[in-house]
């Protein structure tokens, strides 16, 4: 079972593929199968070329494993995940050569 513990958009900048990217999907994804949990930190730019545009593309995606072993989702690992969340995707971002905005998000965190 797949999971977005958190997601949310923030303004962002980088080109991939030839295409101006002005925002990201930030997210940390658990996924839980035959007794290993997987925890991954995710980003995927997009062009969000209007206020109204949140059409992700998938071809500026990058992400990192976070954890990975036996056992199930965890409240209390979650909550140090994602006090490392931001770093982990600065670390991506800053390997494909775009930028997270933090300070300027364009909806608010959801949790799951």
């Amino acid at each position: 079972m797949t999971v977005n513990v958190y997601e949310q958009y923030f303004e962002g900048d980088l080109v991939a593929n030839g295409v101006e990217r002005r925002a990201v999907l930030v997210m940390l994804i658990a996924d839980s199968e035959a007794g290993r949990i997987r925890y991954e930190a995710a980003a995927a730019f997009f062009p969000h070329r209007d206020e109204e545009d949140f059409a992700v593309s998938y071809d500026a995606w990058y992400s990192t494993v976070l954890f990975d072993a036996p056992g199930r989702r965890s409240r209390k690992r979650e909550e140090k995940l994602l006090l490392d969340l931001r770093d982990a995707v600065d670390g991506l971002a800053r390997e494909a050569g775009g930028i997270v905005r933090w300070d300027r998000p364009l909806r608010e965190a959801r949790r799951g």
